[in-house]
């Protein structure tokens, strides 16, 4: 039975946990808060009935400070390592878990609030999110469900008349973030080196049973249930980052506070979807060093993985953790090469793929063209069609030089065996027509800042459905603007 979003009942079994894990305390409002947009996709998983859902509810409930039936806010103590250096002093500063909604299908949704205001763990801020930094991650989080990319998700966007300065003064405002676990690998590594070790115990068998349970099932004692846990956690975590690679994507602050124990896409700052193929690519401008450039993701993955594997050693012998980290790159270069198959419209696997691959990123890196709008041109490319072949050339600066890839591409394509048609299909229904362009959200955060959302709404739209050409979104196709390049992120985006 689908329902209002006044007649959500909220339960939170984190609060079944001792006191260290978390502080109490109910989220600040907003003054005359107000709902930007939301995302019906995101309403069904919680049974909500998107034709009833009011306006004034979702922006009372999750941006005026009023509280859900049943919701019993906290914000949740961890740790992690950022930039390469252990920080302690972590937990969530501006952001409550306010519950979580346990649906028809038996499936249970944590909600939490971001910008909801100060907690115990705020440091010297103030608990806020501003507009800008919102909307990205509002929208980032519709891409990517959208492009079928692991991610956290998000119902909605408020707004509000409070101001607070982070690049000058800026409106605050609220996102409603909706996963199933908000439990990051810094969760493990704050028990591990505040050697709370019966509570790291806890942890892992409270994620055991809610998240793992076929771990549980299949192992013959509590060490090797772990372990199960822990390789279950670095395939999904191999997964998400080959689609990140493939598609182009830069996180931008990869640290382990910043890692989902779900394998999903969680907590976005300075992200890019990325213009031209650059391997060297960093989205952060304060990232000095380049530690979280594209080209790194896999490789800080597995450093993250590591850091994992330290914080579990009270439960599982360190030999048997070394050996699944030992299982990482190789599995990591099987799950890439299966990104970009699909992306080439190869269904089978030939001996030749990986070495045509690698050309391929190799012309896209010194031709630096749109990984993105080449491929999707690819889908339409006939051999006996000039006009199809001129668009594929037409991305590179050199066509000469990309000729004799595209040879090869095609000798390999027939192997197939399949029709244009076919292939054509499959191809379009991983090689999008939009992404997520940082032009775009720069467009649409400069007009919400002046109090116009409509193209917050027009970006929804596009991006959740990003596979569907449709003529009114015709120019979120095309080549982005010339002033692209300029785009500066930091940490505070």
């Amino acid at each position: 039975m689908l329902k209002t979003i006044s007649e959500l009942t909220l339960e939170n079994a984190y609060l079944d946990f001792p006191d260290n894990f978390y502080h109490r305390v109910n989220p600040s409002g907003l003054k005359n808060a107000h709902l930007i947009s939301f995302n019906p996709d995101v309403a069904t998983i919680l049974d909500l009935d998107s034709c009833s859902v009011q306006p004034f509810d979702l922006a009372r409930f999750f941006g005026g400070g009023d509280v859900l039936q049943g919701s019993e806010p906290l914000a949740m103590k961890y740790g992690g390592h950022q930039f390469g250096q252990y920080n302690p002093n972590l937990g969530d500063g501006r952001g409550l878990l306010l519950g979580e909604v346990l649906n028809s299908k038996g499936e249970r949704w944590d909600l939490h609030l971001k910008g909801a205001g100060k907690t115990a763990y705020s440091r010297f801020g103030d608990g806020r999110a501003v507009l800008r930094s919102s909307i990205r991650e509002y929208l980032i989080s519709a891409a990517m469900q959208g492009l079928g990319i692991p991610t956290t998700q998000a119902l909605c966007l408020v707004g509000s008349e409070e101001y607070t300065m982070r690049e000058g003064m800026e409106p605050c405002a609220n996102v409603l973030r909706v996963t199933q676990s908000h439990i990051r690998f810094g969760h493990f590594e704050h028990f591990y080196y505040t050697q709370q070790h019966d509570s790291l115990k806890t942890l892992a068998d409270y994620c055991l049973d809610r998240y793992f349970p076929e771990c549980k099932k299949q192992a013959d004692d509590s060490a090797s249930a772990y372990l199960g846990m822990f390789k279950e956690i670095r395939d999904r975590s191999i997964l998400m980052v080959a689609k990140w690679q493939a598609y182009g994507f830069v996180h931008g602050v990869m640290n382990t506070d910043n890692m989902s124990i779900l394998g999903e896409t969680f907590d976005y700052g300075p992200y890019v979807f990325m213009d031209q193929y650059q391997p060297d690519f960093v989205s952060n401008h304060t990232d000095y060093e380049g530690r979280y450039a594209f080209k790194r993701q896999p490789d800080i993955m597995l450093w993250n993985l590591s850091c994992l594997a330290q914080a579990l050693l009270p439960l599982v012998k360190r030999d048997e953790l070394v050996a699944v980290l030992d299982g990482y790159k190789d599995l990591y270069l099987k799950a890439y090469t299966q990104q970009m198959r699909l992306r080439l419209g190869w269904l089978s696997e030939q001996e030749e793929d990986e070495a045509l691959i690698d050309q391929f990123i190799r012309l896209a890196t010194v031709q630096r063209i749109d990984l993105n709008r080449f491929l999707r041109d690819l889908c339409d490319l006939q051999p006996d069609n000039d006009v199809t072949l001129q668009q594929c050339l037409s991305h590179f600066s050199d066509p000469v030089a990309a000729t004799d890839w595209l040879l090869a591409y095609t000798q390999r394509t027939e192997q197939e065996g399949t029709g244009f048609t076919h292939r054509q299909q499959q191809m379009r229904s991983v090689n999008p027509c939009y992404l997520l362009r940082s032009y775009m959200l720069e467009e649409a955060i400069r007009e919400a800042n002046n109090g116009d959302y409509r193209l917050v709404n027009t970006l929804q739209s596009v991006v959740r459905y990003p596979f569907d050409a449709k003529d009114e979104y015709a120019r979120y196709a095309g080549q982005p603007p010339e002033w692209a390049g300029g785009i500066s992120l930091s940490c505070s985006s």
